[in-house]
């Protein structure tokens, strides 16, 4: 089941073009993410949760592997 991810998308309708150029990947793609139909990448998990400010976490955007990939974030 697909996961709409609503923070992402209003965050996408106010970002400017270098903010999103900063996240590695399209504003197209990051729409792909948002509604769902494709899953973000590690490293750009990881960009958009800096470019957000921790509006949107790597967690929310891979919660089946998170915590596999970044296992130091389980600790804290």
């Amino acid at each position: 089941m697909r996961k709409k991810h609503a923070t992402l998308l209003a965050w996408l309708k106010a970002a400017d073009d270098q903010a999103i150029e900063r996240t590695g990947t399209t504003r197209a793609y990051l729409r792909q993410i948002a509604y769902g139909n494709k899953e973000a990448s590690p490293v750009v998990a990881a960009k958009i949760e800096q470019e957000t400010d921790r509006a949107i976490t790597r967690q929310e955007l891979r919660p089946d592997d998170w915590s596999v990939i970044w296992p130091e974030l389980t600790a804290g």
